[in-house]
């Protein structure tokens, strides 16, 4: 493979750059406007809106405790968090499906009827995009996008706890 020594390594300089890679990157930076362009639309601060996507897309039933973790938040602020989600009417607590001793959180209906809501304008224009693909096109472009996905994926799993100088003030 071109720019990548025998080792396996990349080579040293700047990133590989094609115009693909660049129109990807511009999408994941549009992605973060999305977000705050969401959290206005249903009058949320980023961090409530940013819970109510961890809870949405986890696969996993988060606690309070997780929720927290995720939004990089103390103890406290994610109780505080949840307390108003809860009073708002956005999530609802329940039971752990798998420790009834810990609740877990759950976007309510309406909760995630807001969030559709909020979000068709872009939903629609995404979807009016792809029909304009071939099928073809459309194989290639979710093929290319599940490869990026667990690109990314790896790089979030392989990422220290802590950033490098914590760590060196530790040791």
């Amino acid at each position: 493979m071109e720019g990548v020594p025998s080792t396996g390594e990349p080579a040293p300089g700047p990133p590989p750059s094609s115009e693909t890679s660049r129109a990807l990157r511009e999408v994941l930076r549009t992605a973060g406007d999305t977000r705050a362009a969401l959290a206005r639309r249903l009058g949320l601060n980023s961090t409530d809106a940013a819970a109510i996507h961890h809870l949405i897309s986890s696969p996993e039933p988060l606690g309070p405790v997780e929720l927290g973790n995720r939004l990089g938040i103390r103890s406290a602020s994610a109780t505080t968090l949840v307390d108003r989600l809860v009073q708002a009417g956005h999530v609802a607590r329940a039971p752990h499906p798998h420790d009834r001793r810990r609740l877990s959180l759950q976007v309510t209906e309406s909760g995630v009827g807001e969030v559709l809501e909020a979000l068709r304008p872009m939903l629609v224009g995404v979807d009016r995009a792809v029909s304009r693909l071939t099928p073809e096109q459309a194989e290639a472009t979710t093929a290319f996008l599940r490869e990026v996905t667990e690109v990314m994926r790896e790089y979030v799993a392989t990422a220290p706890d802590e950033p490098p100088r914590a760590r060196a003030d530790r040791g």
